[in-house]
């Protein structure tokens, strides 16, 4: 279900919010009936990655203040208006520190392609004046490259930006905007603690159409305290009549040392049950797929061709930068995370520049870790996982050893099986290929799981192949 426990494949996350628990990061293996087989026979085999990274995510900290549920590595500015931040030393001192940093990090290749998308997320990086955005830009251009077509998000909450701000960020290439609405209650927004109230949110929505940004999301959380189905169906509503071109709904997350942490308890009164919460979830499923929007990722709702090119990046396990507080890269099938602390922060980009930090791993992965890192992102996806691919990388005898173990939630439907021509298979067609394995690999293209019971099962799915490989 939604918020089962994990252990995290980032120490910090480079997505903001609040990706959901149930597919936030690894599970710890569970084991399974059917007989296994080590991926590669060979536990130790490693695999050399060979993409070089075209996405970099930006941590820009700064918000009006802390969020109830905000567990992020954040800066509080205090309730100033949008304008003045200019001056801030605490924001201009950051930015320095973040394109210091940028120039130290070495790139893996000598050649390398340039940044096809770059992701400002924090905090709140409607705050940052412009011109720090644009040098930060700027640094990012002359270090790696950028695209002249590349997708360049920022993260903006209502209330913290106007139509002269917005046009000034336009104007440096910020092509996508992801609006953090959450709630479209006034008491809700209150009770989380956000800086904002619904005039600003419609306000936000009026200035996002008028400066003519097409490419927007707008962020939604559902299993908030004191949410009631009625509360989420009118959030689902309007956010449906907004008209964005992208959907993001989180599932709240209460965690240690946070506010909510404090005040509540997962499952108790005030806050929605696990049965509520996936009720929830399938109300957004059904609400936002019945519109124009599909359902591309666990998390996300697109129309077609409006996709976040930059969030694709992680759900693929492709390689990207992370710069900033707290942010973390995947280079060389290395994570590495930055210090969640600002004097800490400041020691690594020192030590960045005296040639102290390495951010590369050895270009070698295990093999394990890898295919399970496949496997649970894949399984984020409407895509799913390519088991053709899958199988060349990590072995034919391995997606058979699966898809005994998955027999009984096929069955079920929560995996659905498709063949080459993404063709949805039946329980006999797939019966028939269990019994010869060359079988498997010539007809058996993809698995997916199905929405929204297949995402809602998702742990325990995920759980149950990380069982397969590590066995």
């Amino acid at each position: 279900m939604l918020k089962s426990t994990f252990t995290p494949i980032f120490s910090t996350s480079p997505l903001k919010p609040r990706t959901p628990k149930l597919l936030r990061s690894y599970l710890i293996s569970s084991s399974t009936s059917e007989a296994t087989q080590p991926v590669r026979q060979n536990a130790s085999t490693k695999i050399t990655p060979q993409l070089s990274p075209t996405s970099a995510y930006i941590h820009l900290p700064f918000c009006r203040k802390r969020c109830h549920y905000c567990d992020f590595p954040i800066v509080a500015l205090g309730s100033s208006p949008t304008q003045t931040n200019d001056d801030d030393p605490r924001v201009s001192n950051y930015i320095q520190l973040l394109c210091r940093e940028i120039i130290a990090t070495k790139p893996g290749h000598k050649t390398s392609p340039p940044l096809e998308t770059v992701f400002f997320g924090g905090g709140t990086p409607s705050l940052v004046p412009p011109r720090f955005v644009s040098s930060i830009l700027d640094t990012l251009r002359d270090k790696f490259g950028l695209s002249l077509d590349a997708e360049i998000s920022m993260e903006m909450d209502p209330g913290t930006f106007d139509a002269r701000k917005m046009e000034e960020l336009m104007d440096l290439g910020v092509n996508r905007v992801s609006l953090g609405v959450q709630a479209f209650q006034e008491e809700l927004l209150k009770s989380c603690g956000r800086a904002h109230g619904l005039k600003e949110v419609y306000e936000a929505i009026e200035i996002v159409k008028l400066c003519g940004v097409e490419n927007w999301s707008l962020d939604l959380i559902s299993s908030l305290p004191h949410q009631t189905p009625q509360m989420w169906e009118e959030s689902l509503r309007r956010t449906v009549g907004a008209q964005p071109k992208h959907v993001s709904v989180y599932d709240l997350q209460v965690e240690q040392g946070t506010k909510f942490g404090i005040l509540y308890t997962p499952g108790e009164f005030p806050l929605p049950t696990e049965t509520q919460s996936a009720n929830f979830y399938r109300m957004a499923s059904s609400m936002l797929s019945s519109a124009v929007y599909r359902h591309y990722e666990i998390s996300s709702y697109s129309e077609d061709g409006y996709e976040c090119k930059h969030n694709l990046t992680y759900w693929k396990n492709k390689p990207f930068y992370g710069f900033g507080l707290g942010s973390a890269s995947y280079l060389g099938g290395l994570r590495f995370s930055r210090p969640r602390r600002m004097k800490e922060f400041v020691d690594y980009v020192q030590n960045l520049e005296a040639g102290l930090v390495d951010c590369w791993g050895n270009n070698h992965i295990d093999a394990k870790d890898l295919a399970m890192d496949v496997l649970m992102l894949s399984f984020r996806t409407a895509r799913g996982v390519d088991l053709k691919s899958f199988g060349e990388t990590f072995g034919c005898s391995l997606v058979h050893t699966l898809c005994k173990a998955y027999k009984p939630y096929i069955e079920s439907g929560h995996v659905i099986c498709l063949d080459e021509w993404r063709r949805a298979m039946n329980i006999e067609e797939f019966n028939s290929l269990l019994l010869d394995e060359t079988k498997i690999g010539n007809r058996l293209a993809y698995f997916r799981l199905s929405d929204p019971e297949g995402f809602l099962l998702s742990n325990e799915l995920i759980s149950h192949a990380f069982g397969v490989i590590d066995s």
